[in-house]
């Protein structure tokens, strides 16, 4: 089989949460762990950073591996969704697993794969474990796919846990309520793991505290950290939330056996694109006019994204949108610019909100748009339509972005 076909034939499996939303959301562990046991446990090979949450754990999983790989260990990293090649999933220093990787792994399980009816989602972890304990990374920071108590990924046993914020998301699998997500989320505290909270929320704290004081894990509120004289390359306002959290986990780290130097705590943030191939945020890819790209595609998340682009000087705002069909969509819309001018679009993929859908609400909520059968053709006009002194914008979905990158 060839690479291409070996990921259609992953994708046809079981449904991918990206594409097919929560249908293709599995609620147990039990696949995981029979994979994980034919693999010969392989997420016991290596040691690791466990990350969840409803916004930032992408950013915050980056710049951690960025500073690990400037202290000189050997990191694996782990995240998704990817946005054009599947192996951004999988990177070790910074660098995709060969595209061989995927076939023979598939090649050698495939039989138990059938046999169990494996997700996509499940392979990929199996694939991910397997790899790190294979090229004995030094650690791997290994990113939540979806919620935490019942991700995939909660197999392993990590040095640190990391929850970034809370908020509403994925609500059909999650909850509506705060606190059930955020229950759903602090599933991935360990007995005696020390968990970091990015973000200290009145309606959330309790549940981690509970959850933390009966598993005895010691548990620390990152944005009480001072981060003024750290920068990263990822210039999204939000990112300073991130940074906060980034500095307690290595704190935690430092105070067990890691050597994290100060130098490459700087070195490491300033140089998370390069180390370790980070897309899609606040993602800047041309002057005049400056258009940007960004996955956020929550209220939380685009909340931040507007108010950064409100503050920023143009002549006019051009915002490219689409969205997935089980989001708030109504809610989200809300939140944007009376003022910019809007190309509403629909991405190629199966849970994409019809263009025709979000055109209407728009126009509902005052918004100046027009609707486009897809990307491209959405940013094409956009670009057409922009002057030099403009601001082109790109996003509320990561299949937005990943229609441009």
């Amino acid at each position: 089989m060839k690479y291409e076909e070996v990921l259609e034939w992953m994708y046809s499996q079981l449904p991918m949460y990206q594409r097919k939303g929560k249908f293709a959301y599995k609620k147990d562990l039990i696949n995981i762990k029979k994979l994980a046991k034919h693999l010969g446990n392989p997420e016991k090979k290596f040691r690791s950073i466990h990350i969840a949450g409803t916004n930032g754990k992408g950013s915050v999983s980056h710049m951690l591996a960025s500073v690990l790989q400037e202290a000189g260990y050997k990191t694996g990293l782990y995240t998704s969704p990817h946005l054009v090649d599947f192996r951004e999933r999988i990177r070790i220093n910074g660098q995709m697993i060969r595209k061989n990787c995927v076939i023979n792994f598939i090649k050698r399980n495939k039989d138990f794969f059938i046999k169990n009816r494996l997700s996509f989602f499940e392979m990929t972890v199996g694939l991910a474990f397997e790899q790190f304990a294979k090229k004995k990374v030094d650690i791997a920071v290994v990113e939540v796919g979806l919620g935490g108590r019942l991700d995939s990924t909660n197999i392993i046993n990590p040095e640190v846990s990391v929850i970034t914020n809370i908020s509403k998301d994925h609500t059909a699998m999650l909850g509506n309520d705060l606190k059930q997500i955020a229950f759903e989320k602090a599933g991935i505290i360990k007995p005696n793991v020390p968990v970091v909270i990015g973000e200290l929320q009145k309606e959330t704290i309790d549940v981690f505290k509970k959850i933390a004081g009966e598993k005895s894990a010691p548990l620390y509120i990152a944005q009480n950290n001072k981060a003024l004289k750290y920068t990263s390359d990822l210039k999204g306002n939000y990112q300073e939330k991130n940074i906060k959290t980034v500095l307690k986990t290595l704190d935690i780290l430092q105070s067990k056996d890691f050597v994290i130097s100060e130098a490459a705590i700087k070195k490491g943030l300033l140089k998370v694109r390069e180390n370790t191939g980070l897309r899609g945020r606040w993602d800047i890819i041309q002057e005049n006019p400056l258009i940007i790209l960004d996955t956020a595609h929550n209220e939380a998340g685009i909340k931040e994204v507007v108010k950064q682009l409100l503050g920023l000087n143009y002549n006019r705002l051009h915002i490219v949108l689409s969205m997935v069909n089980d989001k708030d969509f109504v809610s989200i819309l809300k939140l944007f610019p009376k003022d910019a001018l809007y190309y509403i679009t629909k991405a190629d993929i199966p849970r994409a909100l019809d263009e025709k859908i979000l055109y209407n609400t728009a126009i509902k909520e005052g918004l100046k748009a027009k609707s486009y059968q897809n990307i491209q053709l959405a940013f094409d006009a956009a670009l057409s339509s922009a002057n030099k002194e403009d601001i082109v914008f790109v996003g509320g979905s990561t299949f937005t972005v990943a229609g441009i990158l």
